[in-house]
């Protein structure tokens, strides 16, 4: 797929900015060969002693195409770098209004490091397509045929030379310049992720490997990476260099002909020798033009390897999409819903959950218990829209999950996972998260339920709430879904690490403010269940008992086996 389409598409949005790069840009071509062949014909002509105002006419048309060669480039720049700066914003907001809705399943798939070497690596190589891929040929076209044009007023011969060396500097040397750069198949963005996802895993797990005694190691492979992408950036530079070089050669062999053939015509009486030297400095300067061609190559197949990376993450938001935009009904308990629901991970041949089917009123406590690895939290994330079922429906409020926004189902619920982000801040800070509008007050009394009054709300959170416990980071998560206040509760294992008493305040508090609310807990202990409508029991993804929790002790099946062997344990 060429996804370079992409990137063109950003381009042309930007029309008055490219009419302008282009017509400034041939201004700055022309002027400049304009400066130089005025020169080349200022000198011959002085050589024959001319009327002073003869000398004074050519100076001040000099010093006037100067002006305007600088204006002109000026504007040249001006122009063409906002066209990139804004493509390259036009880029980012669309890639990730693509990306958005693929989190954070998308982690599923790639890992965060080569996520970050996309974002910002890949887009950022992308401000070279314009530059350097996409408007100099138009350039070089206009500046080489308008200069062919005015050349064959005085020499037919020079010009079809000119002309050939367009052909070649232009089209044939770029063009073998590519295939050699696909031969060489350049790993650069490779390399590049390859460090950036290496630097990422040190960082994350300094303490793990300090422990195992493992660092070591780690620092030899960063090492072998960071070498990898010093070794790519070296092979492209020397491309780069030599495909420069070639095309120089070329340019310099060309004005030579030019010359040559030019010393012939003056002594076989066919051309005024005073234009000899005019028509040199204009083959000399013209080529200046053609010199971004030899690293269009280059830059076109980085520009081509860094769009394929970035946009071959969101690919799959191209595919039809069934959404109908529908919103869920406001201050409103929902019903849930799962119909025969199988969902199994990429890569994997065994389902996480197969045909689950269970319906939950509005209004209803309902429990998932079960043993670790038993699917109980990717039914959390296939009922948040985070993954998709293989096959299968999902309702809520009656209605199927594909067809309503997962935004409005997000807005619309409370939600503690097992693992929940904060951001470097305040504790103010993090909860108004769930409401802008929220008072101190409201905030100091949500702490105080989930028992962590005796935190300032000014108190600091370090990034990823390092500074906090694994218990006050669950509890500073609950008091965040409380202080929400809507009508859907979905908590997966939200007091996993805090102890039996304080879990039973803090649930005390959740069941008063959810009375009348849609309340789904997934846990996998045992304690605290007796006042829940529904308890739902899955091994191996499937669901092997349900009921209250009167009838499941009744039962004497797995779920009383898990209760027995949970007290005995604690006692």
């Amino acid at each position: 797929m060429n996804y370079l389409k992409f990137v063109v598409k950003e381009i042309v949005t930007e029309k008055k900015d490219i009419f302008l790069s282009v017509l400034f840009g041939f201004l700055a071509g022309i002027t400049a060969i304009a400066l130089f062949g005025s020169s080349g014909y200022l000198v011959s002509k002085a050589a024959f002693a001319p009327p002073l105002y003869t000398l004074a006419f050519l100076i001040a048309g000099l010093k006037l195409m100067g002006f305007a060669r600088a204006l002109s480039r000026y504007g040249e720049r001006y122009f063409s770098h906002r066209a990139t700066f804004t493509m390259l914003s036009n880029i980012r907001v669309s890639f990730f209004e693509k990306l958005e809705p693929l989190a954070p399943r998308i982690f599923q798939k790639y890992r965060s490091g080569d996520l970050l070497a996309r974002i910002v690596g890949d887009v950022e190589s992308l401000q070279n397509f314009f530059l350097r891929v996409f408007y100099p040929p138009i350039i070089l076209l206009l500046v080489f045929l308008s200069t062919i044009f005015f050349v064959a007023f005085y020499s037919w011969w020079i010009a079809f030379i000119l002309f050939a060396g367009l052909i070649v500097t232009g089209l044939v040397i770029p063009a073998w310049f590519a295939l050699r750069q696909k031969r060489l198949e350049s790993r650069i963005r490779e390399a590049r992720a390859e460090l950036s996802t290496d630097v990422t895993e040190f960082l994350y797990g300094f303490l793990d490997l300090k422990i195992y005694q493992k660092l070591q190691g780690k620092k030899q492979r960063l090492q072998g990476a960071s070498d990898w992408y010093i070794t790519e950036q070296e092979r492209e530079g020397k491309t780069a260099m030599f495909n420069h070089s070639i095309n120089s050669m070329v340019s310099f062999t060309v004005s030579w002909l030019v010359l040559v053939v030019g010393a012939y015509f003056v002594a076989a009486q066919q051309l005024d020798g005073v234009f000899l030297a005019m028509l040199v400095m204009i083959s000399l300067t013209m080529f200046e033009n053609a010199t971004p061609m030899a690293v269009l190559p280059g830059h076109w197949e980085d520009n081509r390897r860094a769009a394929a990376r970035l946009y071959s993450v969101v690919e799959e938001e191209a595919e039809p999409s069934t959404l109908t935009e529908e919103k869920l009904p406001a201050d409103q308990a929902l019903s849930l819903a799962f119909q025969e629901v199988t969902f199994t991970f990429p890569g994997e041949t065994r389902p996480t959950v197969k045909e689950v089917s269970f319906q939950l009123p509005a209004g209803s406590k309902t429990a998932i218990v079960g043993p670790s690895g038993s699917g109980k939290s990717t039914l959390m994330q296939l009922l948040l829209g985070i993954t998709r079922s293989d096959k299968g429906d999902l309702l809520a409020g009656g209605v199927n999950l594909n067809q309503i926004e997962k935004e409005d189902l997000w807005a619309k619920s409370n939600v503690v996972l097992q693992e929940n982000h904060f951001f470097y801040g305040t504790i103010r800070d993090n909860l108004l998260l769930a409401n802008r509008a929220l008072t101190d007050e409201a905030m100091k009394v949500a702490l105080d339920r989930v028992e962590l009054g005796h935190f300032s709300l000014d108190d600091a959170v370090y990034e990823k709430a390092e500074n906090l416990s694994g218990g006050e980071r669950q509890r500073l998560a609950i008091a965040r879904a409380m202080l929400k206040g809507e009508r859907l509760w979905l908590f997966d294992e939200p007091a996993f690490s805090v102890d039996a008493l304080t879990e039973k305040i803090i649930y005390d508090h959740i069941f008063r403010q959810a009375k009348r609310d849609t309340l789904v807990l997934i846990s996998h202990r045992l304690t605290g269940l007796e006042n829940m409508d529904k308890i739902i029991v899955m091994e191996q993804g499937e669901i092997i008992e349900t009921g209250s929790f009167d009838e499941l002790m009744d039962k004497k099946g797995y779920f009383y086996e898990m209760k027995q062997i949970e007290k005995n344990i604690l006692m």
